[in-house]
């Protein structure tokens, strides 16, 4: 940036900073194991039978950076084939992938859920038909292909939420009223906030159930490590009921950055692949506009450094954070990320914050601007993504808590930040 700022910042002195481990249960379901697990929840006989030969059957497929997203799609359309039946995979994501067909159909191919790996036809459509109304009345719509098909199996990932908080969150009944609705369903159910999403939610996927032909649930959990850990198969009629404790499990796997506060927080990299709002406000704390959201670390300043190649240039999130690099700037695609944003009503998700040259000059501007803290041992917590926490990186103020800790393990001695001669970590 050069000027003064350069000037400013270069006065801030960066602390040393120390590797960490942390460490998480680490149940899971291997990757070769994948297929027979998934035909083993859905072989029950009150699941399965009643898929029949012939039948058109829709899977769902979502945007989130899901694990093993490609083979646990394969394996579900193999088991509908083992039924005789006809499976196709459908886009469920609202207005995410810019909110055009053609845009959905590329994310999940480049989660590599494409026709010939998975078997069967990917039907990617924005038009939608309505289903029935909602107990308020509303108009409640979902993809027209799944609704013209004899069945729809409804998969997607369990897990909290990054803008509300309810029984339901992110699932099966969200894979329904926002991924099934396209854009104008997710439309519709944003229309009045966030504050009103784990009333509407539930509204919208009841009346989906009732009125779509809705032949089950398959819901995926994943452990703190991003990993496929559990699958849960559910009747139509058991969605309500089952859903939310499957929620509650999910949350006991959230990979949280385990210190309680910290001056500045460091993220490399942010994305849709990686979070709806780019990084989990469960676990960095940090929400530009979601007073529906608590937990995480708490942070006086947030830096992101970058956006992951998987977002297309969306920038969700960036409203999150204090400092930015160019490097990030110069990567943002405004129509996605803005259509995202005026979707879901969350427009302060997109705000530009101070953007910086360097890396070390955004987390240098970040701790000097911060406020109650000690400016000789600084709190500072760098990590990759709010999805990848194994590995931490803390200052060298944080060491007697991480020692303290016996769910965090040391794995260097202090060294200083690796930054290149242009002042970048990569």
């Amino acid at each position: 940036m050069g000027g003064m700022v350069s000037l400013l910042c270069a006065e801030v002195k960066l602390p040393k900073m120390l590797r960490v481990k942390q460490l998480f249960d680490r149940q899971r379901i291997d990757v070769p194991d994948i297929p027979a697990a998934v035909f083993a929840e859905l072989s029950r006989p009150e699941l399965g039978d009643p898929i029949r030969g012939g039948m058109r059957i829709a899977i769902t497929c979502g945007s989130r950076g899901l694990a093993n997203a490609a083979l646990i799609t394969r394996s579900v359309a193999d088991f509908v084939k083992s039924r005789g039946a006809l499976p196709f995979v459908v886009p469920a994501m609202g207005s995410h992938g810019g909110a055009t067909a053609e845009g959905q159909r590329a994310l999940i191919e480049s989660y590599g859920v494409t026709e010939d790996f998975i078997g069967c036809p990917i039907l990617s459509s924005m038009e939608t038909v309505a289903v029935g109304e909602s107990e308020e009345g509303h108009r409640v719509r979902i993809d027209r292909n799944a609704a013209e098909a004899e069945g729809i199996i409804v998969a997607g990932r369990i897990k909290p939420h990054t803008d509300f908080h309810g029984p339901y969150e992110s699932g099966i009944m969200k894979m329904m009223a926002i991924g099934l609705g396209k854009r104008e369903g997710a439309d519709i159910c944003h229309q009045n906030g966030f504050g009103q999403m784990a009333r509407m939610v539930p509204m919208f996927g009841r009346c989906i159930i009732k009125n779509a032909p809705v032949m089950l649930g398959f819901g995926i959990l994943e452990n703190a490590y991003g990993e496929t850990c559990k699958f849960a198969a559910l009747r139509p009629g058991e969605i309500e009921e089952k859903e939310p404790p499957l929620l509650e499990e999910a949350r006991g796997h959230l990979p949280l950055i385990r210190f309680e506060s910290t001056d500045v927080l460091v993220v490399d990299r942010i994305g849709k692949d990686i979070s709806g709002d780019g990084m989990d406000p469960n676990i960095t704390g940090a929400s530009p506009c979601s007073p529906y959201v608590s937990g995480g670390i708490k942070a006086g300043r947030t830096v992101i450094l970058d956006l992951t190649p998987e977002t297309h240039g969306t920038a969700m999130g960036i409203g999150a954070a204090h400092a930015i690099t160019r490097r990030l700037f110069n990567k943002i695609d405004y129509e996605a990320s803005y259509v995202n944003a005026i979707t879901s009503r969350g427009i302060d998700f997109v705000r530009i914050p101070c953007i910086l040259d360097t890396d070390r000059e955004a987390v240098q501007l970040a701790l000097r601007t911060c406020t109650g803290h000690d400016p000789e041992h600084p709190r500072i917590i760098r990590i990759a993504d709010s999805l990848h926490t194994e590995t931490v990186w803390i200052s060298e103020a944080l060491q007697g808590e991480a020692e303290a800790n016996k769910r965090v393990q040391i794995e260097s001695g202090p060294e200083p930040w690796p930054f290149n001669k242009e002042g970048n970590l990569w």
